[in-house]
């Protein structure tokens, strides 16, 4: 996952296809945390940046990606590790300094001047005809 830009950069990727949790009605897009930084990468290296959603995902109610909520998971997964120690006993490990805090965002959204096309089983729209998709 983290490789995505080094590969990019590379030119070892034509294309990026991403899915989707959420579309909004302007063609942004909530998916999995991650995501904005692969559509911005593959706009910097000139790689066409596809999502793949169901026309179920377009929320044509929603206006754009800043009314898409967005779910903070529990900071204690950046915070700490679990693994056995050398006793065999399960152990929980806190991996930073006791007094850091942490943000743990589950998606972000990907805006649509990113988006090259999204492809629905209804076929492949420009984001900024999302709405024809769901019609």
């Amino acid at each position: 996952d983290n490789a995505g830009a080094y590969l990019m950069s590379q030119r070892k990727v034509d294309t990026v296809r991403v899915g989707a949790d959420r579309i909004a009605s302007n063609g942004d897009v909530a998916n999995k945390i991650g995501t904005l930084e692969k559509a911005i990468a593959a706009k910097e290296y000139d790689i066409p940046f596809y999502v793949a959603a169901p026309t179920s995902t377009i929320d044509m109610n929603c206006p754009d990606g800043s009314k898409i909520p967005i779910e903070y998971r529990s900071k204690d997964e950046v915070l700490y590790q679990e693994g056995i120690d050398e006793e065999g006993k399960r152990r929980r490990v806190l991996v930073c300094s006791p007094w850091s805090d942490a943000l743990n965002p589950a998606f972000d959204v990907t805006p649509v001047r990113l988006i090259t096309g999204i492809i629905t089983e209804r076929g492949i729209f420009r984001p900024g005809e999302i709405g024809r998709a769901v019609k």
